[in-house]
């Protein structure tokens, strides 16, 4: 009976034995093993074997990242100004070691370093300034907790600013100046607005006048060209019916169907306002080539009576020639 209560015993202690010897770490944490009260090695995960009743588990460390929201604090800006900020801090422990050995509680350690950093980091900005560069304030913030925590084995990833909360009194007037603002860039652009319409207006009417003299400038111009080629036509033609008139009299004297022709050509001229309107009249009547004067001839009237006018008495025939009689050749 005795044996079997030893044995039973003996059996029982090597089971305790066992359960102390093997000791596994889950993934994504670390066991600090210490061998009489010292440090003696980190375990990682999976299963470990360690020397029962001499080395123990101090502490299982969680290596995972951590986000830690801390409680809103009161911050005094540079303006004198109580705002209350509210931070996020992402770390994760690199040392388990000495997260577990060069610091009691790194969470409070943390916690009160984010408070200091924050401090100083709002504390040297204004209200508007520190509102519009929150991001900035991370990045200080996040280096400041950085370099103090290295010695403790904890790595700072990001430090986030979640919200910076002005007094009531001082969000209540920078939502009135928000609000006034607003209201002077809407009346700034309005009259913006009409300004560049204005301007726009007399930029098209200046444009449209410029345009519309142009449009004259140039319709004077081409009604003055076709005035004068007109007049050069014009003239063209009564030269070369001069021409022929003058080469008709060189060539058999003016005859009742030339004179007829030149009384009616002085008329016309005289009707269209020839200021001499003899002229192509008298050019007609001038002498031939030979050199000798031809005599003028009377005018047949208007009416077409028979009856002409001239210096001469009607029914008189002209020097040389008898009257009705055809032009000498």
């Amino acid at each position: 009976m005795e044996s079997l209560v030893a044995t039973l015993v003996v059996l029982a202690v090597a089971a305790f034995a066992a359960y102390r010897t093997v000791h596994v770490v889950p993934q994504g944490t670390a066991g600090v093993v210490e061998r009489f009260g010292r440090y003696h090695r980190t375990l990682g995960p999976g299963p470990s074997l360690v020397v029962p009743f001499i080395d123990r588990i101090r502490d299982v460390v969680d290596l995972r990242e951590q986000a830690v929201s801390f409680p809103p604090r009161p911050v005094v800006t540079r303006d004198h100004l109580v705002v209350s900020v509210d931070v996020a801090v992402y770390f994760r422990v690199a040392d388990a070691r000495a997260a577990t050995y060069e610091i009691a509680n790194f969470l409070l350690a943390v916690e009160q370093l984010t408070v200091t950093a924050l401090r100083d980091a709002i504390g040297s900005r204004d209200l508007e300034e520190a509102l519009a560069s929150s991001g900035e304030i991370g990045v200080e913030l996040c280096a400041t907790l950085g370099r103090a925590a290295e010695a403790w084995g904890v790595r700072i990833g990001r430090a986030e600013i979640k919200a910076i909360d002005p007094p009531v009194s001082v969000r209540e007037s920078m939502e009135r100046h928000a609000c006034a603002e607003r209201d002077r860039r809407a009346a700034v652009l309005a009259a913006e607005g009409r300004r560049e319409a204005a301007v726009l207006d007399a930029e098209g009417t200046r444009q449209a006048a410029v345009l519309r003299a142009q449009g004259e400038a140039e319709a004077a111009v081409l009604a003055a060209r076709a005035e004068a080629d007109a007049r050069r036509e014009r003239a063209v033609g009564e030269a070369e019916a001069a021409e022929m008139l003058l080469k008709a009299v060189r060539e058999g004297g003016p005859g009742p169907e030339v004179l007829t022709y030149a009384y009616l050509r002085a008329l016309l001229e005289i009707a269209e306002g020839d200021p001499e309107p003899g002229t192509l009249s008298s050019r007609s009547s001038s002498p031939a080539s030979g050199g000798d004067a031809a005599p003028r001839s009377p005018r047949p009237s208007p009416a077409g009576s028979g009856a002409s006018a001239g210096p001469r008495e009607a029914g008189a025939p002209p020097a040389g020639r008898e009257a009705g009689a055809p032009p000498a050749g």
